[in-house]
């Protein structure tokens, strides 16, 4: 029992180290998209499925929480604050078929279209019926993955729309963009997972770390 919790101790930490070092590379270096995001984006969302669920969720939550500790003057008032759970919402929609996992994008879209702004760019939440679909078809890693992302996306942009407003041309501005960053995010998740699947396989058949087996 001890050597198991300890197994679980080091599996953990292993992840909260990666995942301080990946916030530290930007994702725009890697994809020259406009977008401000890290390769911690790609890794976070799979980590329920290593990890499991809820302790994957407290995992990627302590990563974001040290990292305001130690970049403390890169937290700017609200904006900071919303980023921290969009990507938690993520790790749930990635890890197991759930029939939540339809109604976070869908209630995300009535809470987005609930403000006056918002309403008036309902066509952009439409983006969010993105995860339903995909959630029918998460054997496939790349939808599973998308739908991943846009979960995160579903959240974020109904917290966004309630603590910015911003205008209804710049919503709609927003879409082919936030389509094809989040397509390039859904490769990145994918092979992330791939990465981190084969990367634990090997440790297990080489009897590095005492891991169950993953699958890709």
């Amino acid at each position: 029992m001890k050597k198991t919790y300890r197994q679980k101790f080091i599996f953990t930490g292993f992840f909260i180290l990666l995942g301080l070092i990946a916030l530290q590379i930007p994702f725009t270096r890697l994809l020259g998209a406009g977008v401000r995001f890290t390769l911690y984006d790609f890794i976070a969302p799979t980590l329920g499925v290593f990890l499991t669920t809820l302790p994957g969720i407290l995992t990627v939550l302590i990563i974001q929480l040290l990292n305001f500790l130690i970049h403390s003057d890169a937290v700017t008032g609200i904006g900071s604050v919303i980023r921290l759970f969009p990507v938690l919402f993520a790790v749930f929609y990635f890890n197991k078929k759930r029939t939540v996992n339809l109604m976070i994008p869908l209630l995300s879209m009535f809470i987005f279209v609930l403000h006056p702004i918002g309403r008036s760019a309902w066509q952009y939440s439409l983006l969010w019926l993105i995860p339903v679909v995909a959630h029918f078809f998460r054997k496939n890693l790349y939808l599973r993955s998308l739908g991943a992302t846009f979960t995160a996306h579903a959240v974020g942009g109904a917290l966004w729309v309630w603590a910015f407003g911003l205008s209804r041309e710049m919503w709609l501005a927003l879409i082919p963009q936030s389509l094809m960053e989040r397509a390039l995010m859904a490769g990145g998740i994918t092979a992330s997972y791939y990465a981190l699947v084969k990367l634990f396989n090997f440790l297990k058949a080489k009897k590095i770390l005492p891991l169950p087996a993953f699958s890709s």
